[in-house]
């Protein structure tokens, strides 16, 4: 298995078979976020499985404890390989969370899917933290709940590239960690405001690397992998 993500950002269950498909022999693990969920049901789930590929169930729980820890009884269920949770959401919540997934796992006799705390968004700034009545740094946001999610006893986090060092730091070398918001050489940022290169991301120490649009919506999504996994084995 290596350290790629590919998100099935699309919406329609076709287009997604094609893209896992065309990128059966290079991809081991897919994305399945919020769109392409709602767009397309579980039935993606059982898609990907049928052909042999990983699930990262990307839906981001945030709700008061005893939902959320009722919610992730199913995704051990249907039997994903991670499922994520926004660390915002409170100490109580990783925990229980966590919790439910070790109790459920153990009475269905399946393996517990590994648990990620969400930092903060790739897609937000210290202006945009200060919306929302944060008033610290971006970095100081992401330790605390780096922390805490560690402290609460998930499996790692979702946090930007830059973010890296410093979770490594102060969480340890056994503490997960997935980038999203990658981006390779010549792609467009789109809404990704903190990025990197694989290259640079893996240099870092990121576990694994969440890349979507610069994949599926390319002209050869193939080749575009490929170049990706040369970067990820140069930077190891």
């Amino acid at each position: 298995m290596n350290k790629l993500i590919v998100s099935l950002d699309v919406s329609n269950i076709g287009e997604a078979e094609k893209i896992v498909n065309t990128l059966s022999d290079v991809a081991d693990i897919f994305k399945v976020g919020i769109y392409p969920f709602m767009a397309c049901g579980p039935q993606i789930i059982k898609m990907l499985q049928k052909k042999g590929k990983k699930v990262f169930l990307d839906l981001k729980y945030h709700d008061i404890p005893s939902i959320v820890s009722r919610a992730v009884k199913y995704a051990v269920k249907m039997e994903i390989w991670a499922l994520t949770i926004h660390a915002s959401g409170g100490f109580s919540m990783l925990r229980e969370t966590q919790k439910a997934l070790k109790v459920e796992a153990t009475a269905s006799n399946l393996k517990k899917p590994l648990l990620f705390g969400v930092t903060v968004l790739t897609s937000l700034k210290e202006k945009d933290l200060g919306q929302i009545g944060i008033n610290r740094k971006v970095e100081k946001q992401v330790k605390r709940l780096a922390l805490m999610s560690r402290d609460a006893g998930l499996d790692g986090v979702i946090s930007s590239s830059r973010e890296i060092g410093l979770i490594r730091k102060y969480c340890g070398k056994k503490f997960l960690i997935v980038t999203p918001g990658i981006r390779p050489k010549g792609a467009q940022v789109n809404d990704q405001k903190r990025t990197l290169t694989p290259f640079q991301a893996i240099k870092e120490g990121a576990d694994y690397l969440v890349i979507g649009r610069p994949i599926i919506q390319a002209e050869n999504p193939l080749a575009v992998v490929s170049q990706i996994l040369k970067e990820i084995e140069v930077a190891k």
